[in-house]
């Protein structure tokens, strides 16, 4: 059985550039898509938060016009969520997990990883060994800031020369936050080395670059945890 470790923030805000905490936690979408792909796929899916937490929804993901004002689509996100309740509340320690146990890594989005994941040293050092022992590493949205922290001794980063997407500049304009946020994603993947690579803004779009598969936003999520099933099928 395929084991996925599944890393969700644990952040319930964003701190802004005006020392300001935006509301925040995983957005919905992202998390739902994806959990219920891989556990629809028979993975043995392990929910993991830094300091075993429990994640937060970011409550603005579960409102109607994030959602193309599709209400059915809200009512099934609530659904999911409420059915795997139990194991966002008793999520395992995220500090604790090994690449050597599992097959790949996943990390959902949200402004969440922004706070948390994208300064955790540690947790950059379990992304290195996922990459480096060619299992396959996957991030969707603003996830991909949770691969800022995978350094060499050197300094250089990871993932260096990786063709990958993200949340883009346009998009967190028109989402009304570039203005306020300490940093952007996409500029903070392009100076640290990656080949950034996105399309229009809220359209699909998944990037797959040797064992790393990322998705640039919400509308990605499906697509990107089809092909992480493919990929390891």
């Amino acid at each position: 059985m395929t084991k996925l470790l599944f890393a969700v923030t644990a952040a319930d805000h964003w701190t802004l550039n005006d020392g300001s905490d935006h509301p925040t936690g995983f957005w919905a979408e992202e998390l739902v898509e994806s959990h219920r792909t891989f556990v629809e796929a028979g993975w043995d899916v392990v929910v993991a938060t830094p300091g075993g937490k429990a994640p937060v929804v970011d409550e603005g993901s579960l409102s109607v016009d994030a959602n193309g004002g599709d209400d059915a689509k809200v009512a099934d996100q609530r659904k999911y969520l409420d059915s795997i309740e139990s194991i966002l509340q008793s999520p395992a320690l995220l500090e604790e997990q090994l690449a050597a146990d599992f097959d790949a890594l996943f990390v959902p989005g949200g402004h969440g990883p922004m706070q948390d994941l994208a300064v955790s040293d540690q947790f950059g050092a379990v992304v290195s060994d996922f990459l480096d022992g060619g299992k396959l590493v996957s991030a969707v949205c603003h996830a991909p800031a949770a691969l800022l922290p995978a350094t060499r001794s050197d300094g250089v980063w990871a993932f260096d020369g990786y063709e990958m997407t993200g949340f883009t500049n346009e998009e967190e304009t028109q989402a009304g936050l570039a203005d306020k946020a300490p940093w952007l994603l996409e500029t903070r993947l392009r100076e640290s080395g990656a080949q950034f690579s996105n399309t229009d803004a809220w359209a699909p779009h998944v990037v797959v670059d040797r064992n790393v598969y990322t998705g640039q936003n919400p509308a990605s999520t499906k697509p990107l945890a089809d092909r992480v099933v493919e990929a390891l099928s």
